[in-house]
Formats: C-alpha cells, sequence, structure tokens
C-alpha cells in the first residue's frame, strides 16, 4: 500500500513538473515571437531579458530614429483569462521611466490566447487565437492586472475585481491575431 502511495506521488510530482515546463515553454515562445517581429523592422531593436528570477521586464524595444522605448511584459494560455502581477508592472514602468532620453515610454502587456482553450485536465477545445496590446497609464497605481478573451481588463485589489480599462495599442508590426477590445459604454 505504501509503494502504491509513494509511486502515486512521485507521478503527481512528475505531472506538475510537466505542466510548469510547457507553461514556461509557451512563455518563450511567445516572448521569442515578439522580438522577431520587432527586430523584421526598420529601425526596431528588441531583446528579450532573461528569466523572471531577475527582476526585469520580460522584452525591451527600441526606436532610436523616433525616440521610442518599450518594455513589454508577454503572457500566453489556454485559460480564459491572463494575469500580470502588479510587481511585473512596477518593473517595466521602473525600466521606461529610467529611460529619459526617449520621448515617447511606453509599457505594453502583451496577451496571447492560444488557438486551444483548456476545459479540462489534458482536455482542450479549439477556438481562435487572439492577441491583444495594451498599455499601462502610468498615473495608475500598478494592481494585478486580468486581460479576459474577449480583451476587456480589471485589476484585482485584495482577490476583489473592479474595473480597468486599459487602452489598447496598435503594435508597429501587422498580426492577423491582433484583435481591439470593444468597450461596454
Amino acid at each position: 500500500m505504501r509503494s502504491n502511495l509513494k509511486i502515486e506521488n512521485k507521478t503527481k510530482l512528475l505531472n506538475f513538473k510537466k505542466i510548469a515546463q510547457t507553461r514556461r515553454q509557451r512563455g518563450y515562445n511567445w516572448e521569442d515571437t515578439l522580438v522577431k517581429r520587432f527586430n523584421k523592422l526598420e529601425n526596431w531593436k528588441a531583446f528579450r531579458l532573461g528569466s523572471p528570477s531577475v527582476a526585469l521586464p520580460d522584452i525591451l524595444c527600441v526606436n532610436n530614429e523616433d525616440s521610442i522605448i518599450f518594455t513589454i511584459e508577454a503572457k500566453s494560455g489556454t485559460g480564459t483569462t491572463l494575469t500580470v502581477p502588479f510587481d511585473q508592472i512596477t518593473r517595466c514602468l521602473s525600466w521606461t521611466n529610467n529611460f529619459t532620453v526617449y520621448k515617447t515610454r511606453k509599457v505594453v502587456l502583451a496577451f496571447k490566447f492560444l488557438s486551444k482553450k483548456r476545459i479540462g485536465v489534458g482536455q482542450y477545445e479549439k477556438r481562435e487565437l487572439r492577441e491583444f496590446y495594451k498599455t499601462w497609464n502610468e498615473k495608475k497605481i500598478p494592481t494585478d492586472i486580468v486581460c479576459k478573451y474577449d480583451g476587456m481588463t480589471y485589476s484585482l485589489i485584495h482577490g476583489k475585481k473592479e474595473k480597468m480599462d486599459l487602452v489598447d495599442y496598435k503594435m508597429p508590426f501587422i498580426s492577423r491575431h491582433q484583435k481591439i477590445a470593444s468597450r461596454e459604454d
């Protein structure tokens, strides 16, 4: 009986490791895609800045000709919502605010909802792939931000949803999957 329990626990641990690895791989692929899109553009240069443990934004993009700098926090997944924690927004703001030589400085939150929606453990259904690019309003205090599959956003403050409309940003590259969230008035 004890050996069965050990085997079961080891199997669960391996499954969690595989799930975490898949999640990291999705994030890396999304960041890599964004960097490649920027680097194909004239006058743009983009860099992945490293792992999340080093307290850096996911991506740094600059256009020296037009005096533009973006820090990008990229999220992708199979769920119906994607969340950017407040500390990731804070570190992006810190970077963009330090580069005062750039006239245009933006924190961009890049959300990618994959074409498969998770409906259960290892179970998915097909849906439209969607990308949303939102700019952070520097006048707002950073909070956890949630983007829904329809592109609408809200903040999470002490576990409570609060309305937080973030502006859609038209990226300088072409993406057939970029969507603009419709606003409810």
